[in-house]
C-alpha cells in the first residue's frame, strides 16, 4: 500500500499485493510497478520439482541485488544527466506507463493469469500451450490497441498529471517525454507475459535477470549523454534540446525493448513456441474479469494516488525545491530498505502463516504476526535512524554530481530525513497485508486500502496547501507516512476480529525498548555530526563520506549496545546466530 512514483528494479511495485502461500516472487520488469510475479511453488510443474530450491533462491536472492544495486546506479546517473528540473519531467513520463500498464494488465497477471496458466499447464493435454497462445495474442494485441492510443493522447495526458498552471515550457517538455516512453506500455506487457510462461514452465533466472538488460541500456544512454553533451548547470526544460530529449528518451525506450527481446532465448530454451491463435471466447473472459476485479479495485486506487501525488509536485517543479524526482529518489531508498528487510521476513514468515491459516489455528498466524513486526521493527529501526540522522550526507554522497547540483543534493536530504518515519509504518502495513493473504482475504485488502489511499491523497493536498513551496516534497513523504501508519492501525484491528488476540503489548514493550535504543543512537549521531567538518551540510562527496563512515558507524554501533543492553531478544537472537556461525 505504497504511495510512490517511478520503481525500479530495486523497489517494491506499487498497488500489487504481496503473493500468497508457497509462492515465489521473480522480477520481471525492472521499471513497471507490479512487475513482480508470482509462481504458487506447488504448483511449478512435475518436471521441474526436482531442482534445487535453494540453488532457486540463491538464483533470485543473487539477482535481485544486483538488480537492486544497478537500478539506483540508474537513477543516479539520471539525475547526473538531467538535473533536477529536466529529471523533474523525465520522472513525471517516465511513470505514465506503468500506471497504464498496472491498470490494463499488471495488477491481474499475478492474482490471476499465472495461477491460470499453472491450472491449464496441469489440465491441458497439451501442457496448456494453446491456451497460453491465446491469451499471449489476446494479451499482445489489447497492449498494442492502447498503447497508440495511449500515445496519440500524450498531450491529454500529460495535462491531467502536469496541471496548467506550472510553465508552458515545462509541460511540453513532459508530453515530448511521454511520446518516446509511453511505448514502453507495450513491451512491458510483452516482458511480462514472455517471464509468466518462463515462471509457470519453472524457468526463474531469466524473467529476474533481464531486467539488468535494461538498467544497462539507459545507464549506457546516460553516460552517451554525459559524454556528449557534459554538465549545463543551466540545463531546464527551456534550454533542453530536442536531440537530448530523444536520446534520454529514446535510450529508456530501447531499454524495455532489449529487456523483452532478452527473454525470446528462454521462450525457446523451455520450448514454447508463440503462435498467433485469435479466440477471446474461450479464455474465458469473465472468470478473469471477476477474479481480477478486487485487484483492479486495489491498483485503480494507489494509481489516483499516484497521479494526485504527481500533480502536486509538478505544480512546484520551476521552483528552486525538491520536487519530482528528489521525491521518487528517495521513494526508491525507503523501499530499499523495506525490500531488503522488510520483505525477507515477511518471505520466510508467510508459508508458516498460511499453511496454519489453511488448518484454522489461527493462534500460530497472530503468533507469527507478532514476531514478524518485532522483528521487522528491531532491524529497520537502526536504517530509519540513519535516514533521520545522515539523510543530507546520504543525499549529497549518492546524487551530488553532473548536471545535480549540491542544492537539489540538500534538498534531497530534507525530504529522506522525513521519510525515516515512513520506513516502519510501510513495512509493518505490508507485514498485515501478508498476514490477510495468508488468509485468502483480497477483498479486505482492497477494501481496507481504499480509505488508506483517501487519507494520503487528503494529507497530500492539506501538507501542499500548508507547507511552503521549498518543503512539498518533503510534505508528500510525510503524506505517505501518515497513510502507512493508518493502515497499519486498520489491519491490525481488522485481523484482531479475523484471528482473535494479536498480544500486542508484547510488541509493544518490544517497541518501547528500540524506541529508547534508537534514541540512544540518533542523539551520539547528532553529536558526532556537530563535531565533523560541514556539521551535517556536506560540502561535496568527501566531506558526506567522512560524515557517512563516522556517523554511521557511531549510530549502528550506539544502537546495537543498547538494544543488547535492554534485551531486545530479536537482537540478541540475530547477534546469538553470527556469533555461533562465526564459532564454527
Amino acid at each position: 500500500m505504497n504511495g510512490g512514483l517511478y520503481r525500479s528494479s530495486h523497489a517494491a511495485p506499487d498497488g500489487q499485493p504481496p503473493v500468497e502461500e508457497g509462492v515465489t516472487v521473480v522480477s520481471v520488469d525492472a521499471d513497471i510497478p507490479g512487475g513482480d510475479q508470482a509462481l504458487p511453488a506447488e504448483q511449478v510443474p512435475a518436471g521441474n520439482q526436482d531442482r534445487s530450491t535453494t540453488g532457486q533462491s540463491a538464483i533470485m536472492a543473487i539477482g535481485s541485488l544486483v538488480s537492486r544495486v544497478i537500478g539506483f546506479v540508474r537513477n543516479v546517473l539520471i539525475g547526473m544527466a538531467l538535473g533536477k528540473a529536466v529529471g523533474d519531467a523525465y520522472t513525471s513520463a517516465q511513470f505514465l506507463p506503468g500506471q497504464i500498464y498496472e491498470l490494463l494488465l499488471g495488477g491481474i497477471l499475478s492474482s490471476v493469469l499465472i495461477p491460470l496458466l499453472v491450472r491449464r499447464r496441469k489440465a491441458d493435454p497439451d501442457g496448456g500451450q494453446e491456451f497460453t497462445q491465446k491469451l499471449l495474442t489476446f494479451a499482445v494485441t489489447v497492449l498494442g490497441v492502447a498503447t497508440l492510443l495511449v500515445v496519440a493522447a500524450a498531450p491529454v495526458i500529460t495535462m491531467i498529471q502536469v496541471g496548467d498552471s506550472g510553465p508552458e515550457a515545462y509541460r511540453d517538455l513532459v508530453t515530448s517525454f511521454a511520446y518516446l516512453i509511453l511505448p514502453i506500455i507495450f513491451f512491458t506487457g510483452l516482458s511480462a507475459m514472455a517471464g509468466a510462461v518462463l515462471n509457470v514452465r519453472g524457468h526463474f533466472a531469466a524473467p529476474m535477470w533481464a531486467p539488468i538488460l535494461n538498467n544497462f541500456v539507459v545507464i549506457a544512454t546516460c553516460g552517451v549523454f554525459l559524454g556528449v553533451y557534459g554538465t549545463d548547470p543551466l540545463l531546464s526544460a527551456e534550454t533542453v534540446t530536442p536531440a537530448q530529449i530523444a536520446l534520454i528518451g529514446g535510450g529508456t525506450l530501447l531499454g524495455m525493448i532489449v529487456q523483452a527481446a532478452g527473454l525470446l532465448p528462454a521462450l525457446r530454451k523451455v520450448g514454447f513456441r508463440w503462435k498467433w491463435r485469435w479466440d477471446p471466447r474461450s479464455l474465458g473472459m469473465r472468470e478473469i474479469a471477476g477474479l481480477g476485479g478486487w485487484m483492479l479495485c486495489y491498483v485503480a486506487a494507489n494509481q489516483v494516488a499516484v497521479f494526485a501525488v504527481a500533480r502536486i509536485l509538478n505544480g512546484v517543479g520551476g521552483q528552486d525545491s525538491a520536487s519530482t524526482l528528489a521525491f521518487n529518489n528517495v521513494f526508491l531508498l525507503t523501499m530499499m530498505a523495506h525490500g531488503i528487510i522488510g520483505v525477507s521476513i515477511m518471505t520466510a514468515l508467510l508459508p508458516k502463516m498460511s499453511a496454519a491459516a489453511a488448518e484454522g489455528r489461527y493462534a500460530e498466524v497472530s503468533a507469527d504476526l507478532n514476531r514478524g513486526i518485532k522483528l521487522t521493527c528491531a532491524a529497520l529501526t537502526p536504517i530509519a535512524v540513519l535516514y533521520a540522522v545522515l539523510g543530507t550526507p546520504i543525499a549529497v554522497f549518492l546524487f551530488q554530481g553532473g548536471n545535480y547540483s549540491q542544492d537539489a543534493a540538500l534538498d534531497t536530504g530534507t525530504v529522506l530525513t522525513v521519510a525515516a518515519f515512513a520506513v516502519l509504518p510501510l513495512s509493518v502495513s505490508y507485514l498485515c497485508t501478508y498476514a490477510f493473504y495468508s488468509l485468502q482475504g483480497n477483498k479486505t485488502v482492497a477494501l481496507i486500502n481504499l480509505p488508506v489511499v483517501a487519507v494520503r491523497i487528503a494529507a497530500y493536498f492539506l501538507l501542499a496547501e500548508m507547507l511552503d513551496k521549498s518543503f512539498v516534497a518533503a510534505g508528500m513523504t510525510a503524506a505517505n507516512a501518515v497513510s502507512y501508519l493508518v493502515s497499519a492501525v486498520i489491519s491490525l484491528a481488522v485481523l484482531r476480529r479475523r484471528i482473535g488476540r494479536l498480544n500486542l503489548g508484547t510488541v509493544a514493550v518490544s517497541m518501547v525498548k528500540v524506541a529508547v535504543a534508537a534514541g540512544i543512537a540518533a542523539a551520539l549521531g547528532l553529536l558526532v555530526l556537530r563535531l565533523l567538518p560541514g556539521t551535517g551540510q556536506p560540502d561535496g562527496k568527501i566531506e558526506a563520506l567522512v560524515q557517512l563512515l563516522v556517523g554511521g558507524a557511531v549510530i549502528m554501533l550506539a544502537y546495537l549496545g543498547a538494544a543488547l543492553a535492554l534485551r531486545v531478544q530479536e537482537i540478541s537472537q540475530v547477534v546469538g546466530m553470527v556469533r555461533r556461525k562465526l564459532g564454527r
